[in-house]
């Protein structure tokens, strides 16, 4: 009795974490052409903001937008790390598009300490990306307004705070003025894709299931003896 309990238990918990691995396996498959899909979708050539805006708002969209910095050099920080690099601020500052009003346009990064240099108020074409990035949780602080610090991206109450549209461009290219900053344009990195990972922690535990299983069944064996 105590064998066929043993037999029954290994096999129906090595089962499990098979299905289980195999379920990572295809979920793997999933992120991996979602990735190649979004990629696709940021290289794409960019098309007015009016057009990745209707019928619906389109993360990761490329644009392009013509206008002007707001006046009166009003920006925001974002602290953020870069590994390579460490700590920088993102710079977002407000910008007037022409035919949609003031929006939002994080130009790129400066490494902390560095002086935010002035907006240029010129007429500007812009190419970047939409994005809505989730960066907002539980643990995050609240913005310190009198140092213009703010610890994630949070692009309703920055709008709020700068009196613009909760749209945020992320510069992809270059402008022809240089903005004094380095841009960080928008990508896949941030979208975790940790499915190879558990698919092999769920095969290894079903190995070890088995082995354990195996195991068991050869020692009550003998002890049966």
């Amino acid at each position: 009795m105590r064998l066929w309990f043993g037999l029954i238990v290994g096999v129906i918990g090595v089962g499990i974490l098979l299905a289980l691995g195999t379920w990572q396996v295809q979920r793997l498959a999933w992120k991996q052409d979602l990735l190649a899909r979004i990629e696709a979708q940021i290289d794409a050539d960019p098309v007015p903001l009016a057009e990745a805006l209707a019928p619906e708002f389109r993360r990761y969209a490329p644009v392009t937008v013509t206008g002007t910095f707001g006046a009166g050099d009003a920006f925001l920080t974002a602290l953020a790390s870069r590994k390579t690099t460490g700590a920088v601020y993102r710079i977002i500052r407000p910008f007037e598009a022409e035919g949609h009003g003031r929006i939002l346009i994080d130009t790129g990064w400066l490494r902390d300490g560095e002086d935010v240099p002035g907006a240029p108020q010129v007429r500007l074409t812009l190419v970047g990306n939409l994005d809505a990035p989730n960066e907002i949780d539980g643990f995050t602080p609240a913005p310190d307004l009198e140092k213009n610090i703010w610890f994630a991206r949070d692009v309703s109450a920055m709008a709020a705070a700068l009196n613009t549209a909760p749209v945020l461009v992320v510069l992809r290219d270059e402008p022809e003025i240089d903005l004094g900053v380095t841009p960080w344009p928008v990508d896949t990195a941030g979208i975790p894709n940790d499915h190879l990972q558990y698919a092999l922690t769920w095969f290894s535990l079903a190995v070890i299931w088995g082995g354990m299983t195996t195991y068991f069944l050869l020692r009550t064996r003998r002890s049966l003896r």
